[in-house]
């Protein structure tokens, strides 16, 4: 009985090690980050040194119009990137699932803004958008159009332009591989029963794509909510506050404002932000699988 039992914790006690690393690893910073944002702290001090004041910050962030300006752009920009990525993500990966001459090169292509460093990104977008030596309005005074302000009245779909630029390849990696994935069976039987391409899409490619597409929605909102370096390059924030999302006034904040108390209750108010997003997507993929396993259990009773 005993050597059964040992038998059974053997692998738990080989990974345990592990696990211990990488609990420790994740529950100390998010619980320091959370004592911190409870205090009156700045640079010069110690965390030990610096006052305990409680949910101060929380509530002063709560009321503070420019915090609350800033979660705006954030969820404004991530709507906007995450649904247009998607959107052409999915499309580019719908219309290249196929046996082309030369895929490797197009894929290859494709990944090529990934590659790029965001702050490398944002210099390059900036000199595109330049009033006077851009690209975009040397091609629209040669056309004969107005100039316009990229990064001054425009700023915010500037900045979405460029992320879509760079990120929409993850999208259509990541939806290629689950097209090619997915059982070829179903599909042949849908084409034998008459239907069309774009029925095929719908009712057959997309549905068995959903689970997957839930997640790399979810990376990439994940990843929106973080972006700060191309926003940094290119319009620091401005004008005003019109691109200046969380991550970077957390970073401001920190480092500009010297309010490391209030940084980390901002940082918090995106964390449990992210939470809330992440649960309610998986909550959505079971609701989904569910639905799915009760209409399959439907139509064997049926049959």
């Amino acid at each position: 009985m005993t050597s059964q039992f040992f038998n059974r914790m053997t692998p738990y006690m080989f990974m345990a090690p592990a696990g211990i690393i990488m609990a420790i690893a994740l529950i100390y910073p998010l619980g320091y980050m959370m004592y911190g944002s409870l205090l009156d702290w700045n640079p010069s001090q110690s965390i030990g040194e610096a006052e305990f004041v409680g949910l101060k910050n929380y509530v002063t962030l709560w009321f503070d119009p420019a915090f609350r300006e800033s979660l705006g752009v954030t969820l404004t920009f991530a709507f906007f990137v995450v649904v247009a990525e998607m959107l052409i993500g999915v499309g580019l990966a719908l219309l290249l699932d196929r046996n082309i001459r030369g895929m490797s090169v197009l894929r290859t292509l494709f990944i090529l803004p990934m590659m790029i460093a965001p702050v490398v990104v944002g210099l390059m977008w900036r000199y595109m958008y330049h009033p006077s030596i851009g690209i975009f309005n040397r091609f629209l005074d040669k056309v004969g159009l107005e100039k316009v302000d990229w990064l001054g009245q425009n700023a915010l779909m500037s900045v979405i332009l460029a992320d879509i630029w760079q990120w929409t390849p993850f999208i259509f990696i990541l939806s290629l591989a689950a097209l090619q994935s997915l059982p070829q069976s179903a599909i042949e039987a849908s084409r034998i029963d008459g239907a069309t391409p774009w029925q095929q899409i719908v009712y057959i490619k997309l549905p068995m794509m959903l689970p997957i597409l839930i997640v790399t929605a979810l990376l990439r909102l994940i990843d929106a909510f973080k972006v700060l370096e191309v926003i940094l390059v290119m319009t620091e924030g401005g004008p005003g506050l019109s691109t200046e999302i969380l991550a970077l006034r957390i970073s401001r904040t920190a480092t500009e404002f010297r309010e490391l108390g209030v940084a980390a209750a901002m940082s918090n108010y995106l964390l449990m932000l992210l939470m809330i997003l992440t649960v309610s997507m998986f909550a959505f993929t079971r609701w989904q699988e569910r639905r799915a396993n009760r209409l399959a259990a439907a139509i064997q009773e049926d049959e």
